[in-house]
Protein backbone atom coordinates (compact mmCIF):
# COMPACT_ATOMS: atom_id res chain seq x y z
CA UNK A 1 0.00 0.00 0.00
CA UNK A 2 1.54 3.06 -1.09
CA UNK A 3 0.44 6.52 0.70
CA UNK A 4 0.51 10.06 -0.82
CA UNK A 5 0.35 12.30 1.81
CA UNK A 6 3.39 14.68 3.42
CA UNK A 7 2.49 13.47 6.87
CA UNK A 8 3.41 10.09 6.63
CA UNK A 9 6.76 8.91 6.42
CA UNK A 10 7.53 4.97 5.64
CA UNK A 11 10.44 2.54 5.99
CA UNK A 12 13.29 3.91 3.42
CA UNK A 13 11.74 7.62 2.73
CA UNK A 14 13.83 10.35 3.16
CA UNK A 15 13.26 12.31 5.81
CA UNK A 16 14.04 15.22 4.26
CA UNK A 17 9.95 15.38 3.85
CA UNK A 18 8.98 15.89 6.70
CA UNK A 19 7.20 19.46 7.12
CA UNK A 20 8.62 22.07 9.66
CA UNK A 21 6.56 22.70 12.59
CA UNK A 22 5.74 25.71 14.52
CA UNK A 23 3.48 25.22 18.09
CA UNK A 24 3.65 28.75 19.73
CA UNK A 25 2.22 28.65 23.35
CA UNK A 26 0.80 32.54 23.99
CA UNK A 27 0.65 32.64 27.56
CA UNK A 28 -1.19 35.47 29.60
CA UNK A 29 2.13 36.13 31.96
CA UNK A 30 6.18 35.05 32.10
CA UNK A 31 5.18 31.18 32.77
CA UNK A 32 8.77 30.50 32.46
CA UNK A 33 10.12 33.21 34.27
CA UNK A 34 12.83 34.66 32.92
CA UNK A 35 11.78 38.30 31.99
CA UNK A 36 11.72 37.74 28.24
CA UNK A 37 8.92 38.25 25.13
CA UNK A 38 9.67 35.26 23.95
CA UNK A 39 11.47 31.45 24.33
CA UNK A 40 12.43 29.56 21.81
CA UNK A 41 12.52 26.13 23.01
CA UNK A 42 15.00 23.34 21.10
CA UNK A 43 16.23 19.53 21.49
CA UNK A 44 19.45 18.60 22.76
CA UNK A 45 20.46 15.00 22.62
CA UNK A 46 21.32 14.81 25.97
CA UNK A 47 24.22 12.20 25.64
CA UNK A 48 26.63 14.74 23.25
CA UNK A 49 24.69 18.07 24.18
CA UNK A 50 23.88 18.61 20.31
CA UNK A 51 21.35 20.17 19.41
CA UNK A 52 18.57 17.80 17.48
CA UNK A 53 17.15 19.43 14.50
CA UNK A 54 14.04 17.97 13.33
CA UNK A 55 12.33 20.59 12.03
CA UNK A 56 10.25 21.42 14.96
CA UNK A 57 9.84 24.55 16.72
CA UNK A 58 8.45 25.36 20.24
CA UNK A 59 7.94 28.71 21.08
CA UNK A 60 6.70 30.66 24.39
CA UNK A 61 5.56 34.40 23.96
CA UNK A 62 4.95 36.09 27.08
CA UNK A 63 1.27 37.96 26.60
CA UNK A 64 1.78 40.26 28.99
CA UNK A 65 4.85 41.97 27.44
CA UNK A 66 4.11 45.36 25.73
CA UNK A 67 6.41 47.66 24.43
CA UNK A 68 7.03 49.15 21.05
CA UNK A 69 8.72 46.24 19.58
CA UNK A 70 6.86 44.30 16.63
CA UNK A 71 5.89 41.29 19.44
CA UNK A 72 5.32 43.96 22.21
CA UNK A 73 2.83 45.92 19.60
CA UNK A 74 1.46 42.34 18.82
CA UNK A 75 0.59 41.81 22.50
CA UNK A 76 -0.82 44.96 22.87
CA UNK A 77 -3.61 44.02 19.69
CA UNK A 78 -4.19 40.71 21.36
CA UNK A 79 -5.93 42.47 24.28
CA UNK A 80 -6.95 45.58 22.89
CA UNK A 81 -11.24 45.41 22.39
CA UNK A 82 -11.34 48.58 19.88
CA UNK A 83 -10.04 47.29 15.93
CA UNK A 84 -9.37 51.13 16.00
CA UNK A 85 -6.37 51.24 18.82
CA UNK A 86 -4.87 48.69 17.21
CA UNK A 87 -1.41 48.66 15.83
CA UNK A 88 -1.44 45.99 13.03
CA UNK A 89 -4.19 46.83 10.12
CA UNK A 90 -5.07 43.16 9.11
CA UNK A 91 -5.30 42.23 12.69
CA UNK A 92 -7.89 45.02 12.90
CA UNK A 93 -9.70 44.35 9.60
CA UNK A 94 -10.33 40.52 11.38
CA UNK A 95 -11.53 41.63 14.33
CA UNK A 96 -13.58 44.12 12.82
CA UNK A 97 -15.09 41.81 10.89
CA UNK A 98 -15.87 39.44 13.91
CA UNK A 99 -17.14 42.19 15.77
CA UNK A 100 -19.30 44.98 13.08
CA UNK A 101 -19.91 42.73 10.07
CA UNK A 102 -23.16 40.96 10.31
CA UNK A 103 -21.46 37.75 8.81
CA UNK A 104 -18.56 37.67 10.49
CA UNK A 105 -20.84 38.02 14.04
CA UNK A 106 -22.75 35.31 12.90
CA UNK A 107 -19.88 33.15 12.28
CA UNK A 108 -18.58 34.55 15.70
CA UNK A 109 -21.92 33.29 17.04
CA UNK A 110 -22.08 29.81 15.35
CA UNK A 111 -18.49 29.23 16.97
CA UNK A 112 -19.24 30.15 20.17
CA UNK A 113 -22.29 27.93 20.25
CA UNK A 114 -20.08 24.70 19.16
CA UNK A 115 -18.04 25.71 21.42
CA UNK A 116 -20.51 25.79 24.53
CA UNK A 117 -22.04 22.81 23.02
CA UNK A 118 -18.63 21.07 23.29
CA UNK A 119 -17.94 22.06 26.60
CA UNK A 120 -21.85 21.18 27.54
CA UNK A 121 -21.37 17.94 26.59
CA UNK A 122 -17.62 17.27 28.09
CA UNK A 123 -19.66 18.40 31.44
CA UNK A 124 -22.09 15.40 31.04
CA UNK A 125 -19.34 12.89 30.13
CA UNK A 126 -17.21 14.13 33.68
CA UNK A 127 -20.60 14.09 35.55
CA UNK A 128 -22.00 10.66 34.10
CA UNK A 129 -18.23 9.42 34.83
CA UNK A 130 -18.85 10.43 38.07
CA UNK A 131 -22.09 8.58 39.18
CA UNK A 132 -20.47 5.90 37.64
CA UNK A 133 -17.45 5.72 39.93
CA UNK A 134 -20.69 6.31 43.05
CA UNK A 135 -21.95 2.71 41.58
CA UNK A 136 -25.45 3.59 43.15
CA UNK A 137 -27.41 4.33 40.15
CA UNK A 138 -28.09 2.58 37.43
CA UNK A 139 -27.15 3.17 33.81
CA UNK A 140 -30.10 3.81 32.76
CA UNK A 141 -30.99 6.43 36.06
CA UNK A 142 -27.51 7.78 34.66
CA UNK A 143 -28.63 8.60 31.46
CA UNK A 144 -31.78 9.86 32.66
CA UNK A 145 -30.42 12.29 34.39
CA UNK A 146 -27.41 13.80 32.46
CA UNK A 147 -28.88 13.99 29.24
CA UNK A 148 -27.47 11.44 27.50
CA UNK A 149 -27.90 7.98 25.69
CA UNK A 150 -28.01 4.74 27.67
CA UNK A 151 -25.48 3.99 25.12
CA UNK A 152 -23.28 6.64 25.81
CA UNK A 153 -23.55 5.71 29.32
CA UNK A 154 -22.90 1.93 28.87
CA UNK A 155 -19.63 2.82 26.55
CA UNK A 156 -18.76 5.10 29.30
CA UNK A 157 -18.85 2.20 31.80
CA UNK A 158 -17.06 -0.33 29.73
CA UNK A 159 -13.97 2.39 29.28
CA UNK A 160 -13.30 2.72 32.81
Amino acid sequence: MMFNCPFVILSGDDTEKLPETYVIFITENDVLGGNKPIYHIQKTIIETNELFDDGSHILYVNGAWKDDSPLGLLMQDFSCKNPEDMHYKLLADRVKYFKEDEKGVGAMCKAVEELCKEERYEALIETAKRLLAEGTLPVEKIAECVGLTVEEVKQLAENR
